[in-house]
């Protein structure tokens, strides 16, 4: 068997083996699947993106739609990286020429099961992988290449909100010299916000990242220190600054306007309470940083997959408009972001209209 000539069909029955496992908590089971999947000659990489990947997504998928809870969403992964872990140790320590390389997730990206299943099809072509796990500090990893002089980083991140704090960490990691290839569902469906921050090199997935780096990657477009505003001219309007500065006080003013105009939520308990909250947080971190890359489809897409979650949990769409509407009324002196939280109103059918600006104040 070859990654070459590998169906879908061919792999269905690994899945269903891996997902019954992974849902019934089963680690042992799953690492049990995959081992006997290696012993009868299925190559490795195969098992690790067409099986165990596919197995992840999956769950993701099953969480969306309302039909596993976060409890089993936690175990079914836990399952699926004790699952990697073992395979990972029946790999053989590389012995051929390839070079060093580093693997590592940006500082607040708790997501790392991407980035081990990357390391690990890396180690199955022969590359040397320092795999540094989930939120690496920036500091720690720029030490990390000085002391190893790897030869090129690869920086993953699931969550678009992490892409600021993935920017830096890039442009650190160039002006040592290294050039950086990223990755991860953060980076958009067509990695345009690794080109935007000037990234060395945007991969699709773990097998586009072996084989970019097998091709070779250029050196990083400079290497002296260059500061976030050079890529993003867009960032001198300060509106990324002021709302990310001022969300918690943002949080605060909407709330308070959303208890005011809805009897619905003055009734809800404490913690339906603190849900709503940090239910505004996320939504305010997700226009923050469409902000930063000057790119309404990062808040759209933010917006279109809460509305899906919402709709699967039985919870009206309204209240979702109605929160976008109050915020749009804080934000009055900021023409980006009103635009932006405008530009969502497809994503909320039936009420694809303009949100309404009643208020005129700003940030405190």
């Amino acid at each position: 068997m070859t990654d070459a000539r590998t169906t879908d069909r061919e792999v269905a029955p690994l899945r269903e083996r891996l997902w019954a496992a992974a849902v019934d908590a089963d680690e042992a089971g799953a690492v049990a699947v995959l081992r006997g999947a290696a012993q009868d000659g299925w190559p490795k990489e195969t098992l690790l993106l067409d099986v165990v990947a596919a197995v992840q997504r999956r769950v993701g998928e099953e969480w969306a739609a309302d039909r596993i809870t976060v409890a089993a969403e936690h175990a079914a992964t836990a399952v699926t990286a004790g699952a990697v872990a073992a395979l990972a140790h029946d790999l053989p320590r590389p012995t051929g020429h390839r070079p060093r390389v580093t693997v590592a997730c940006v500082d607040g990206e708790w997501h790392a099961l991407p980035a081990r299943l990357v390391a690990e099809t890396l180690r199955c072509r022969g590359w040397r992988v320092d795999f540094l796990g989930a939120h690496v500090p920036t500091p720690h990893l720029v030490a990390h290449l000085h002391a190893t002089a790897p030869e090129a980083v690869l920086l993953s991140a699931s969550l678009p909100t992490r892409l600021p704090t993935a920017h830096a960490a890039l442009t650190a990691c160039q002006s040592t010299g290294v050039p950086v290839l990223v990755g991860g569902a953060a980076f958009g469906p067509d990695g345009r916000e690794a080109r935007a921050v000037r990234a060395d090199g945007w991969a699709a997935d773990a097998r586009h990242a072996a084989d970019l780096l097998e091709a070779g990657i250029e050196k990083p477009y400079a290497t002296a220190a260059r500061h976030q505003v050079d890529d993003l001219p867009h960032l001198a309007d300060q509106e990324y600054t002021l709302i990310t500065r001022t969300r918690a006080a943002l949080v605060r003013q909407v709330l308070h306007d959303l208890w005011e105009r809805s009897p619905a939520l003055r009734s809800y308990t404490p913690e339906q309470q603190d849900r709503t909250a940090e239910d505004l947080q996320h939504i305010i971190e997700f226009l923050a940083t469409a902000l930063y890359f000057d790119d309404p489809d990062i808040f759209a897409r933010f917006v279109g997959w809460t509305t899906g979650i919402l709709t699967a949990r039985g919870v009206p769409v309204e209240s979702l408009h109605l929160g976008l509407t109050v915020l749009a009324g804080h934000l009055y002196d900021f023409p980006r972001a009103r635009r932006f939280l405008n530009e969502t109103a497809p994503a909320l059918d039936p009420f694809a209209t303009p949100l309404s600006v009643t208020g005129t104040g700003t940030p405190a």
